[in-house]
């Protein structure tokens, strides 16, 4: 259960982030203004108080894991929201990004 309550607790921050990212560059890049700005400042603050419910208490652990789920969130959000279409490249860094999560999180530790 813990590893799926983790696994959730990625997802959300990720949304937070990359969601957040993406609408201060609509604000700032497509000229969406400043609601768009707005909403995603307070989409990144989100983000970091979502980080902080991981239950792991190491904090360089947790935002080195949370690396490799943005690589991957970022390919899946353009895909979906951007209609971006990775290449074969993309997806073998984003899977490899993604084994490192699973290493640096999951994996076996003595007490």
């Amino acid at each position: 259960m813990t590893v799926l309550r983790s696994i959730g607790l990625f997802v959300l921050a990720a949304l937070a982030e990359i969601g957040g990212a993406w609408l201060v560059w609509q604000g700032v890049r497509e000229h969406r203004g400043l609601l768009f700005v707005g909403a995603g400042v307070l989409a990144l603050g989100a983000y970091g108080f979502v980080a902080t419910l991981q239950p792991d208490p190491h904090f360089g652990r947790i935002l080195a894991a949370y690396g490799g789920i943005f690589v991957a969130g970022s390919l899946v959000w353009g895909m979906v929201v951007d209609r971006f279409r990775p290449d074969r490249y993309d997806l073998i860094g984003a899977v490899l990004c993604l084994v490192g999560v699973a290493v640096i999180m999951y994996a076996p530790r003595g007490a």
